[in-house]
């Protein structure tokens, strides 16, 4: 009797269907700001936008995937000291998302040093594919380089010539105003001056004075998220709105929103992916807003966090492991991306998805048609054009000849 049960047992199991057998398991932190200036740009949004992606792919990949969150609350040594203890201790494979260039630089390290993944796509900072580098890292969705060039091209080209600089007093903001007073010094405009403002500014009236005091053409934002909301909204109580450029680097609906289509006329925003763009866009929205705890529309970050963790969860059943970070970046590197949010593109040597992006004016209040309808697009700029060349950025994976 005992024998013709275990021949029933190994027969079952044989015929069992392979991705049951062969399931893999991993589980996939997400660390961001959850409770501070960054909660809305990132925040619960881009938990949401992971758990969506483990719920589209990662049965049919045969992928047992688990996603968990923490919040870093925009320090430093809470943001490394969490993802060192989700990855010693807590079975973490890869840390995401991860806004504050800070934050995300230190997470870069150790996840090397332990051979873990981290994957950012609120993360900024332009470093992370250039000297600080590594085979574990994967830079998603958007960066300095990118926002800076870009924006000061198109707002040269409007007739900004003369910048100056309200700049996050941390690694991101500094990024952004080095980028985008690179591209103006090359286009042959002028930088007359900057101030550094500590991230969680909630009164910018004394930059905003400096800043008209040196007579620019552009008053530049090199903030973000609940501080770029701020910033603007201060600045139309100056009256200062239309008076000057104001380019916003990290500028998204949920500014829009916050700040209103009439104080936020004027505004260019360079973005990879916007709600409103096409059927597939508004259809992951409408599923991610159900879910939302304030029915809020994903931003492209959120997007991204979408898209990336697509891509992760197809090297990791390739690869039938996700236990070697080198190996399954490598393996992301190798396999062209293809998601239904961020269509088809490439992950290059030094980590950098490279996809194209789009220059985005906010719409004029006769022209919206509901709260979330915010941005026209003006033109799209091609991934090879829109992210720094490979061999400038200093990454010691890049081979120079």
């Amino acid at each position: 009797m005992q024998s013709r049960l275990l021949y029933v047992a190994l027969l079952a199991a044989a015929l069992m269907p392979a991705a049951a057998q062969a399931q893999v398991k991993t589980k996939i932190g997400v660390l961001n700001d959850q409770s501070g200036v960054y909660a809305d740009d990132q925040g619960v949004g881009s938990v949401i936008a992971a758990q969506l992606a483990v719920d589209d792919y990662a049965k049919k990949l045969g992928v047992d995937a688990e996603v968990v969150s923490g919040d870093h609350q925009n320090k430093v040594d809470i943001g490394t000291g969490m993802a060192r203890r989700w990855f010693e201790n807590e079975g973490i494979d890869v840390v995401m998302d991860v806004p504050n260039s800070a934050i995300a630089l230190g997470v870069a390290t150790i996840a090397k040093d332990l051979n873990k993944i981290l994957i950012g796509s609120g993360a900024g900072t332009a470093t992370l594919t250039g000297t600080a580098c590594t085979p574990n890292t994967v830079h998603w969705t958007y960066d300095t380089w990118e926002l800076g060039h870009s924006i000061a091209r198109a707002v040269y080209q409007r007739g900004g010539k003369k910048w100056f600089f309200i700049t996050a007093d941390y690694v991101f903001g500094k990024d952004l105003e080095a980028n985008a007073s690179e591209e103006v010094k090359a286009l042959g405009g002028e930088v007359v001056g900057f101030v550094r403002a500590p991230l969680g500014t909630s009164d910018y009236s004394s930059f905003l004075v400096q800043a008209q005091a040196a007579k620019p053409d552009v008053i530049a934002l090199a903030v973000a998220g609940g501080d770029l909301t701020n910033a603007i909204k201060q600045a139309a109580e100056f009256g200062m709105t239309g008076k000057y450029k104001m380019p916003s680097f990290v500028f998204n609906p949920n500014n829009a929103r916050a700040v209103g289509l009439q104080t936020a006329q004027g505004i260019l925003a360079v973005n990879p992916w916007y709600w409103d763009a096409n059927d597939a866009n508004r259809a992951f929205s409408k599923r991610y807003a159900e879910k939302h705890p304030r029915k809020m529309m994903p931003n492209d970050m959120q997007a991204g966090m979408y898209s990336a963790t697509v891509h992760y969860l197809k090297a990791v059943a390739a690869l039938k492991s996700a236990k070697d970070g080198r190996a399954v970046v490598a393996k992301m590197k190798e396999l062209p991306t293809d998601d239904p949010l961020f269509g088809k593109g490439t992950i290059r040597v030094d980590g950098r998805k490279i996809h194209p992006v789009t220059l985005f004016e906010v719409k004029k209040p006769s022209e919206s048609k509901s709260e979330w309808d915010n941005f026209k697009a003006l033109a799209q700029v091609p991934g090879d054009q829109a992210f720094r060349p490979l061999k400038a950025g200093g990454c010691p994976l890049v081979k120079t000849q």
